[in-house]
């Protein structure tokens, strides 16, 4: 089955003209993806800077160098923040439209941003990390949403994967920042306050930018989504499109109720759609990626490494690698499929899983020599993690949710990331301390484990399905296929 067998979906941008979509055909769409993707670069930024910074912010304040409690509270603040912003993000959202919210989080992201730059005590610090949290919460839902709501579906799955690029992207350049400013005065007030600087390039270049079509012709004007539109798609494909929005919004009008949280869990289909998006993201937070992506210095230095040197580099070789995995995700979810992608990936998260457990048990058991084999299951994990989870649970949520749902859902399952996240960094190294780096990486393992079950049972294929298509996976999972119509679970596995 090819992609050009699905309604809505042809694959071509002129009828029997063979002129396939491709991720840089539009230069448009691409242009509207790296903008709102700037929300992702803050993201990666803020969660890899805040590591570096906190070694000078302790020199600078006498309380933070003797309270381990302050430390914890200005790393796991911004964490605070991003949750409360996710679960606010979707309800922004859906009430006032992806472009406001993303102006909404560029104006919170640099005033928290100027606040941690010239706080005079940790307190101040603490508030300014709040405000960052949640700029970057309502970002973490609001870009993948506009990216996937502009995208057409060949190539959804690459650009909404841009924003993941975006933000292993802002993880590496907060390293190189953290290098960068190591010798200059006031070091860790330049590292945090120079995050504003993107904040404030995004809130420029969106207030050019049109807001959400799909958004405009449910919520506002339909003329204004049509312009959107009309530079997305040549006539043919947009009357398609149009004919999909207009029974979505027909659809939409007969529900005539007002949208509920407990809706989420109530409705049949829209409650298998959220597990399936809220576990994605729960795994994915809890195979173990930011306890690499924090702990990395210290995972090298536990595997042998002592040079704080030279575990820092390595840690740079890491965030690079993660970017460049993503890429090869960009390149691979459109055409390889989210569910196969995501498979996959966690069956060599597994087993880099297992060899890391290895070498520490090695290591614990007085075995010489071994730090090599840390740093190569830390490696694999990165190149097997980077292209596959990585991507596929925000791409997978932007896509799987009903037009009047969407907002909330994706706010709420980017809410169980941000708390999987806060979980995992504050357990990790007392879970380490407990049982051994050994054995933790044995229970990612098998977490990891649990999260291939769940994907294969729970994860559909959605590549190059429209959102009406993947709505209608959902009911046809929730109550049977209709009709005796061919089954679009099957389509979505052969396109």
């Amino acid at each position: 089955m090819t992609i050009e067998s699905f309604p809505g979906s042809s694959g071509y941008i002129d009828a029997g003209v063979d002129k396939k979509i491709t991720y840089f055909s539009n230069s448009y769409v691409l242009g509207l993806t790296v903008v709102a993707g700037i929300g992702g670069l803050l993201f990666g930024y803020d969660t890899g800077v805040i590591s570096g910074a906190l070694l000078y912010i302790r020199d600078d304040f006498e309380a933070v160098e003797k309270s381990s409690l302050l430390q914890e509270t200005i790393v796991s603040m911004a964490l605070v923040g991003a949750m409360i912003g996710a679960a606010a993000g979707g309800w922004i959202n859906d009430a006032y439209g992806r472009k406001r919210a993303t102006l909404l989080a560029d104006v919170v992201f640099a005033v928290g941003s100027l606040v941690m730059a010239a706080a005079p005590d940790p307190y101040v610090l603490i508030l300014g990390r709040l405000l960052v949290g949640l700029g970057v919460g309502v970002a973490s839902v609001t870009a993948p949403m506009y990216i996937a709501e502009a995208a057409p579906s060949e190539i959804r799955g690459g650009l909404v994967s841009t924003n993941v690029l975006m933000i292993t992207g802002g993880q590496f350049l907060s390293y190189l920042v953290n290098l960068a400013f190591t010798e200059v005065p006031g070091t860790w007030r330049w590292m945090l306050g120079v995050a504003a600087v993107p904040a404030i390039i995004q809130f420029f270049l969106m207030l050019l930018l049109p807001e959400s079509p799909r958004w405009l012709y449910m919520k506002k004007s339909k003329s204004d989504a049509i312009v959107v539109l009309s530079k997305i798609y040549d006539p043919y494909r947009l009357d398609e499109e149009l004919d999909q929005l207009a029974n979505a919004l027909e659809e939409e009008n007969q529900r005539k109720i007002a949208i509920s949280y407990l809706d989420v869990f109530r409705i049949k289909e829209i409650r298998l759609a959220f597990i399936a998006g809220a576990g994605l993201q729960a795994f994915q937070q809890f195979t173990g990626i930011n306890t690499v992506m924090y702990y990395s210095p210290t995972i090298v230095q536990m595997a042998g490494f002592s040079s704080n040197q030279l575990a820092l580099l390595l840690s740079l070789i890491v965030a690079l690698m993660n970017a460049a995995g993503t890429i090869v995700g960009i390149n691979l979810i459109d055409h390889f499929g989210r569910r196969k992608l995501a498979l996959s990936s966690l069956f060599g998260v597994i087993l880099s899983l297992i060899l890391l457990s290895a070498a520490f048990f090695l290591e614990s058991s007085g075995v010489a020599n071994v730090g090599w084999m840390a740093v190569l299951g830390l490696a694999l994990y990165i190149a097997c993690f980077a292209p596959g989870m990585g991507p596929v649970p925000w791409t997978v949520n932007s896509e799987i949710y009903p037009e009047s749902y969407r907002g909330i859902c994706s706010g709420m399952s980017a809410t169980v990331n941000w708390i999987s996240n806060l979980i995992v960094a504050q357990s990790f190294l007392s879970v380490a301390d407990a049982v051994g780096t050994d054995w933790t990486f044995l229970i990612l393992a098998f977490i990891a484990v649990l999260a291939f079950g769940f994907v294969f049972m729970f994860v559909p294929e959605t590549k190059g399905l429209t959102f009406e298509e993947v709505e209608a996976i959902w009911k046809e999972k929730a109550w049977g296929s209709s009709h005796g119509s061919e089954s679009l679970l099957e389509k979505g596995e052969e396109a």
